[in-house]
C-alpha cells in the first residue's frame, strides 16, 4: 500500500473487511447488515468505508476514524427521510442496533490503533 512519508498508515479496505469479519466472527447480534464499501482517499487508494444499514430503520451508520491524522473513530448516522413512529420494542430494537454499532466502531478503533503500534507509525 503506497504511504505519504512521514504520515500514518492508511487502513486498506481489504483490512477492514478483515476487521469486520472478525467482529462477526466473535459472535456480534448484528440485524441489519454490515459492509464495507469502496471509498478513496485523496490519492486514489481504496480506504474502505464501514456501513451498518439497520434493520429497524430506514437509515445507515457509518464508521470511519474521524479524520486521515486522527487514531479516533466516529460514527455517522444517515438522515432519516421522514418521521419515524416506533413502538417501545421497536425503539429498544433500533437502540440495540445502535449498540452494536458503537461496539464496532470501538472495536475498529482498538484493531487500528493496535495496527498502527505493529506498524511503527504510532508510539505505544
Amino acid at each position: 500500500m503506497h504511504q505519504l512519508e512521514d504520515s500514518p498508515p492508511r487502513r486498506s479496505r481489504e483490512q477492514l473487511e478483515a476487521w469486520v469479519k472478525e467482529f462477526e466472527d466473535n459472535e456480534h447480534c448484528i440485524a441489519g447488515s454490515l459492509t464495507v464499501a469502496p471509498q478513496e482517499d485523496a490519492d486514489s487508494a481504496d480506504t474502505g468505508l464501514v456501513i451498518l444499514r439497520l434493520r429497524n430503520a430506514s437509515m445507515s451508520v457509518y464508521i470511519q476514524p474521524r479524520s486521515y491524522d486522527d487514531p479516533i473513530w466516529e460514527l455517522t448516522l444517515s438522515a432519516q427521510p421522514h418521521d419515524l413512529s416506533m413502538t417501545v420494542h421497536d425503539i429498544a430494537s433500533l437502540a440495540a442496533e445502535y449498540v452494536v454499532a458503537s461496539n464496532l466502531c470501538t472495536f475498529l478503533q482498538w484493531k487500528s490503533l493496535e495496527w498502527d503500534r505493529e506498524s511503527g507509525q504510532r508510539a505505544a
